[in-house]
């Protein structure tokens, strides 16, 4: 975890809280069940504290951005064509990036100004594991290199040119991209995109990269040693459920004993994803406009927002 420095000003849970001002909460404990990631902790106080506050603020971003766009349309006396505004999500492996995009995609689509939110996980725009294996980086999976990055840029180009675009899905069963398991994301207000390294920036100026399409980049941080802990805790609960399937990539693991199994998720998490948090995530975390950190409980206990 790093300290941030800066244009940022941070807010402990409980102001942070208060920004919530009247928002209402529209989701459910049912709701919560569906979201809630594997080992994670999630209640409604969490929704409450955190992400009521954090939907009004991207609320109130997005109507800044659609009203813009009008002014523009309006300048050029062209006919309008809304623009999906985009919010990129990253942190690391098992610091709880897909549920804190679940919620959020849950929460802003009960905005009417824009009920069309639409998420997409970089999972999809992996390399198959053939060509990883072609390539010689099985053992680098989910470092930047090992992702169809140009691809990822040619649907965001689509998705802000109003195209409707068809995205690729991943199996966390199989450890693989689906063949012919795409997705439809169809001219959304609101697009999510939530992976380890979009924040990242391209060194070649001359490219666009996945960052560049970004309206708004969130962060989620927590002590590594922290992260560590959960991503072996929810290697545990999966040896235990999914990794019994005969189907399941992981399935080898399911009769290790309790021992055997935290010595093998901590050496993955020594060998592949400590030194890409180290390397390529952490190093994104000071380009998000809002940080969120975690406690030792999963729970965010400080949100760093950027002044602008």
């Amino acid at each position: 975890m790093m300290m941030i420095q800066g244009r940022f000003e941070t807010f402990a849970r409980p102001r942070w809280a208060e920004l919530r001002e009247a928002t209402p909460l529209a989701l459910t404990e049912d709701d919560l069940e569906r979201i809630r990631g594997i080992n994670e902790r999630l209640d409604m106080a969490e929704v409450t504290d955190v992400f009521l506050p954090l939907s009004r603020l991207l609320n109130l971003h997005i109507v800044a951005a659609q009203q813009l766009s009008i002014v523009t349309d309006t300048f050029l006396s062209t006919p309008a064509q809304p623009i999906p505004f985009i919010i990129g999500l990253a942190g690391s492996v098992a610091v709880g990036k897909s549920t804190a995009a679940r919620v959020l995609q849950a929460l802003l689509a009960t905005w009417p100004e824009h009920p069309n939110v639409a998420l997409v996980t970089t999972d999809g725009f992996l390399h198959p594991n053939a060509e990883l294996e072609r390539r010689g980086l099985m053992d680098r999976k989910g470092f930047p290199e090992s992702y169809d990055t140009a691809r990822m840029v040619d649907m965001l180009r689509d998705v802000t040119s109003g195209q409707t675009v068809e995205v690729p899905t991943y199996s966390h069963l199989r450890y693989d991209v689906v063949p012919g398991g795409e997705i439809i994301v169809d001219q959304p207000d609101v697009l999510i995109v939530e992976g380890l390294n979009v924040l990242q920036a391209n060194g070649e100026s001359s490219r666009l990269f996945v960052s560049d399409f970004f309206d708004f980049g969130i962060y989620i941080d927590a002590a590594e040693t922290d992260i560590r802990k959960w991503y072996i805790e929810r290697f545990l609960a999966l040896q235990d459920s999914v990794f019994t399937r005969p189907d399941s990539y992981f399935h080898h693991y399911a009769h290790l004993s309790e021992t055997e199994s935290i010595d093998v998720a901590g050496l993955i998490w020594d060998s592949i994803n400590g030194p890409n948090l180290h390397e390529n995530i952490a190093p994104t975390r000071t380009r998000a406009d809002l940080v969120m950190t975690k406690s030792a409980d999963h729970a965010v206990s400080e949100v760093a927002l950027r002044k602008r």
